[in-house]
């Protein structure tokens, strides 16, 4: 009876979410359902986001371009990490073992996240510079030193993560999907401490300290402009509305972006704390905060697309030339049935 019981269970899929297993289908249908969305949401957002930054010239004019599409990238590549536990909870074989597999995933998707997480305080760091030194600016943050920071954050990132590979700890809890991460792979309260002093807390302290100066200087500047307008309006008798300062209206759309990072990896960072320090896991919230974290990727887009009008435009001339395409398509294929719709459906010829 006992033998029998244990193949039974050996049987079942190993689930985080053990109440989204159901029998008739034998995979983990609420962990699928969750990954896949995300997975999906994530390339797609990603995607477009880097087209629309090739198809608008006027976002390549601001250098934080640079950063946002850094962070394009390394998201886009974190969906596309996410197709690996798709694919292992729909049974698919793979390549290599699975204690190898989830090891590198998870390496390489808090790499990814790392990115992400400098490079916007990197971008937090430029708008810095750019109100409080707008003469020197061209000259400090230039092309070639934007691209050097590229390049550093990407190997500073992957530095951080590193010693992962020589069981010093874990980096997180993205890979738990795979049960030997789960049960086999321990977090270190050392290695979680060494990531918090070398990454989460520097990246949090340096976007508190910008943006609290940006929005402080600009409120200055606002400040002085109605006082000399309230000053030239006495004088002339006219009166004049005070605009609002354009580098405060874009570093508000950074500003968002920033904070809803903060706001999806606020919960992780803290049960990933409390976890290592502890030693008490619990296989819900870990799930629950990693792939919430990982949300982030696709929320970027959606924030961005909102906020940023240059952004919108460069949309809308991407959707009109992907409509364009599609009707020069359809009359190269069956121009007589064009012809005849006439110019009601819009393809008069």
């Amino acid at each position: 009876m006992n033998s029998t019981l244990d193949g039974n269970q050996s049987s079942h899929p190993f689930c985080l979410l053990a109440f989204g297993y159901l029998e008739t289908v034998n995979f983990c249908l609420l962990e699928v359902l969750i990954i896949v969305f995300l997975t999906v949401l994530i390339i797609s957002g990603n995607i477009i986001v880097i087209f629309v930054f090739h198809c608008a010239p006027l976002l390549n004019h601001h250098t934080t371009s640079y950063f946002i599409q850094t962070m394009a990238y390394a998201d886009l590549l974190v969906g596309v990490s996410c197709l690996v536990p798709s694919l292992s909870l729909l049974h698919y074989p793979l390549p290599v073992e699975e204690s190898l597999t989830c090891q590198v995933f998870g390496f390489v998707v808090s790499v990814l996240k790392s990115v992400s997480m400098a490079s916007l305080a990197c971008i937090s760091i430029d708008r810095y510079i750019a109100i409080t030194k707008p003469l020197t600016y061209n000259t400090l943050v230039t092309p070639w030193r934007l691209r050097l920071c590229i390049f550093l954050i990407w190997l500073y990132s992957t530095l951080v993560f590193l010693p992962s590979f020589f069981h010093w700890g874990k980096p997180g809890y993205h890979g738990d999907v795979f049960q030997w991460c789960a049960e086999s792979w321990h977090t270190d309260p050392y290695f979680t401490l060494f990531i918090v002093m070398m990454l989460y807390a520097p990246a949090a302290l340096i976007v508190c300290f910008t943006y609290f100066n940006i929005f402080r200087i600009c409120q200055q500047h606002t400040k002085e402009i109605s006082e000399r307008q309230a000053r030239f309006s006495s004088q002339s008798g006219e009166t004049g509305e005070v605009q609002a300062c354009p580098d405060k209206r874009y570093a508000m759309v950074l500003f968002r972006i920033t904070s809803v990072f903060y706001i999806l990896w606020l919960p992780y960072i803290i049960y990933f704390l409390l976890e290592s320090s502890t030693g008490h896991g619990n296989r819900f919230a870990s799930f629950l905060t990693t792939w919430l974290a990982i949300s982030n990727s696709f929320c970027n887009c959606v924030i961005y697309s909102l906020s940023n009008s240059v952004f919108q435009r460069g949309l809308k001339r991407l959707s009109g030339a992907m409509c364009t395409s599609c009707a020069s398509q359809m009359i190269a294929k069956d121009p007589y049935t064009v012809r005849s719709k006439g110019p009601l459906n819009g393809f008069h010829v």
